[in-house]
């Protein structure tokens, strides 16, 4: 999985104990979020494929620390999203979400942030990076397709993100509903670096997604700022796109594309339609990262409608947590991290690649002998 650039990366001592040879363990404490719904079984099996990989590198020490959001939350502490959570988070370079299924909450909950939307905001992970890659054997619209989305994770017409206080959205009368939507030359800034960096780690190529043509203030900023950092990269081709005709390029020709860097809700739109061209919203996985700390999370929901069955796809959050491995393993420069999060990596796409794949992929295995397979294949080399 491609790893974001150290301009965004943890700078935080990884600590360790000496393991022989003057060579330190790799410690780390990585936070561990069921969340609702399939949340209960696909955050367990990434954590198990993710000790599978660690104890066959050898030297990797990970402490997850068990915390809660939604339903079991609001059981416990009368909150979807409890500060207890968010105090432990501080504390974290890293932890694991699972999904969220806000929907359902207790209704004197609905006026509140979800709870992802609300620790993206607290935390300041700025850098959403979404990868869209077609699995060998996996039917997908655009099989070709290998890139990656980089999306402005701060500001746009997000309603709880655009405002210092309150929210972006308000209704000056019952019929009339207004939206704020906010783009800044230093978030552009921020998040064009991160994509221009990781172009150089890929096939050294970036599209600015906007809308200036109409949107000629806020997304024509984002344009021209990003334009204005592609002169610091000579050797990353750089173009661009209104957002609707990217949607119709991504399904003619998705292969042709390498990094796209965006606003806020054009990436969570376009994001999710080229995990669905690449093979499944289930296989889509992503991080959200700041300069210090970062944070694995599926692209896909909490799919109640199947959760405790044993079918749900833990491919996602899998991929999600290699990611997140990587990106501490750029920031810290250790090689036992990259090799844990290559590992995992390897293993979900070999294992999907040999036939076992769960029922949304065309396969028939339960998540737990999806997972099982992957374990076995993260120890086997």
């Amino acid at each position: 999985m491609a790893p974001m650039t150290r301009e965004v990366g943890v700078n935080r001592s990884s600590g360790g104990n000496d393991i022989g040879g003057g060579e330190k363990a790799t410690r780390v404490r990585i936070g561990r979020i069921d969340g609702d719904g399939i949340g209960h079984e696909v955050v367990p099996a990434a954590v198990a494929v993710v000790e599978s990989a660690a104890a066959a590198i050898g030297g990797v020490e990970i402490d997850w620390v068990p915390l809660v959001i939604g339903h079991d939350a609001i059981e416990r502490f009368d909150t979807p999203l409890p500060d207890a959570t968010l105090d432990a988070l501080t504390e974290l370079d890293a932890w694991i979400l699972g999904p969220h299924d806000n929907v359902s909450y207790p209704e004197r909950f609905r006026d509140t942030p979800a709870p992802g939307g609300a620790i993206r905001k607290r935390f300041g992970l700025y850098a959403n990076v979404r990868p869209a890659r077609a699995f060998e054997h996996v039917r997908a619209t655009v099989p070709g397709m290998d890139l990656v989305i980089v999306r402005e994770n701060s500001e746009g017409l997000y309603a709880d993100r655009n405002m210092a206080r309150g929210s972006g959205e308000f209704m000056p009368t019952a019929d009339v509903a207004l939206a704020v939507g906010v783009v800044t030359r230093a978030a552009t800034e921020r998040i064009a670096r991160v994509a221009f960096a990781l172009a150089r780690k890929r096939r050294r190529r970036v599209t600015i997604v906007h809308k200036a043509n109409v949107l000629a203030m806020t997304t024509g900023l984002f344009l021209h700022v990003c334009r204005e950092v592609a002169a610091d990269y000579p050797d990353v081709q750089v173009d661009d796109e209104h957002v609707d005709a990217m949607a119709a390029l991504l399904v003619r020709r998705g292969g042709d594309f390498d990094v796209v860097v965006t606003e806020n809700l054009f990436g969570d739109i376009l994001s999710d339609l080229a995990g669905e061209l690449s093979g499944s919203l289930g296989t889509a996985p992503s991080i959200n990262a700041s300069g210090t700390q970062v944070m694995a999370q599926a692209a896909h929901g909490a799919a109640p409608d199947i959760a405790g069955h044993n079918r749900a796809n833990p491919t996602a959050i899998m991929l999600s947590a290699a990611m997140m491995l990587d990106h501490l393993a750029l920031a810290r420069g250790d090689r036992r991290l990259a090799e844990v999060a290559a590992r995992v990596e390897r293993a979900v796409r070999e294992t999907i690649s040999s036939g076992v794949a769960t029922a949304d992929l065309g396969g028939g295995a339960s998540t737990g002998e999806f997972t099982e397979t992957v374990c076995a294949r993260a120890r086997r080399w």
